[in-house]
């Protein structure tokens, strides 16, 4: 259990928990691209479904994400209590016991697969039971301490949300949402890594092992910039399994290329200080990556079905 015995981290229980403290342990920042992607998958995907269906099994996923996050906060409490940017989490500021953040997690993840199945389909209903597990298992409890390739590994579980919006409509496992999830499995190693660059005195303290406290800055922009190259190689993934047109691959290549840019310059700097901020700028932009390289599959999508332009 992450939970140790060493309490001078953890601050006694204030009794003040608010109902603002149980939405942060569901990590609405997180869970805002996840469900995003979780919809694209959902809009894209061939055959359409109800708009009620749809609705519930977008809140599901979003539910199912945030259990996620609960399940991740409460057992990683102890090193939150370490780093700066989670310090303030509700459970090391001692708003919320470790204790009602895994039932509040538990009883959110059974309640999001079950209402998924039984509206959608339990392929949709599996795969979402399998994301949380995924992460709340493989890669909190076991990889994130244990070994620098953590990301790579433990990324899969924010790949699958796409992956779970195309089964919810179809049934099934296609090639084409597994392109989707590859995409995000690509994309997380970079993201993560150009976090860890400015952020590695924090994962140095609480002891978890990311690859440049590992094998070093050199090594890790290293990696940065050859998945920047698969990652820009799989964005064209859509357009060549004929699911994706003209609009979505100007904006994939322009996003590549971008993507590509940052992680060059991240690799040509050396200095400490011009390092990290080149490393967060490659952070900032990742973000915006990924959500406008869904949002254009998304819209050429659509102007394919109703306009015929993004063909």
């Amino acid at each position: 259990m992450a939970l140790t015995d060493d309490s001078t981290h953890l601050p006694a229980m204030t009794g003040e928990a608010r109902v603002e403290d149980y939405l942060a342990l569901l990590k609405p920042n997180v869970m805002q691209l996840v469900v995003f992607t979780a919809i694209v998958g959902l809009l894209v995907a061939p055959g359409g479904i109800n708009p009620l269906i749809g609705f519930i099994a977008v809140v599901c996923i979003a539910i199912g994400a945030g259990a996620s996050g609960a399940l991740n906060m409460w057992y990683d409490a102890d090193i939150d209590a370490i780093m700066s940017r989670t310090v303030n989490r509700p459970i090391p500021a001692g708003r919320i016991s470790g204790g009602e953040a895994l039932i509040f997690g538990v009883v959110l993840s059974v309640f999001s697969v079950t209402l998924l199945g039984l509206a959608t389909n339990w392929v949709a209903g599996g795969l979402l039971a399998f994301t949380i597990f995924f992460y709340t298992v493989v890669y909190t409890m076991w990889l994130k301490r244990s070994t620098p390739q953590n990301i790579v590994i433990g990324g899969a579980a924010g790949a699958f949300p796409p992956m779970v919006g195309w089964a919810a409509v179809t049934g099934t496992i296609s090639v084409e949402s597994i392109a989707l999830f590859l995409i995000i499995f690509l994309w997380t190693p970079p993201h993560f890594w150009a976090l860890a660059l400015y952020k590695q005195s924090d994962y140095g303290a609480a002891g978890i092992p990311m690859m440049p406290n590992v094998r070093g800055v050199a090594s890790t922009k290293r990696q940065i910039f050859a998945y920047s190259i698969l990652l820009a190689a799989a964005g064209l993934l859509p357009t060549l399994l004929g699911f994706a047109g003209l609009v979505y691959t100007v904006v994939a290549v322009a996003l590549g290329a971008g993507f590509l840019w940052y992680a060059t310059r991240l690799l040509m700097t050396g200095d400490d200080v011009p390092m990290r901020k080149s490393a967060r700028t490659l952070f900032n932009f990742s973000l915006i990556h990924l959500f406008v390289l869904f949002l254009g599959l998304l819209c050429d999508n659509l102007l394919t079905r109703f306009g015929g332009f993004g063909a």
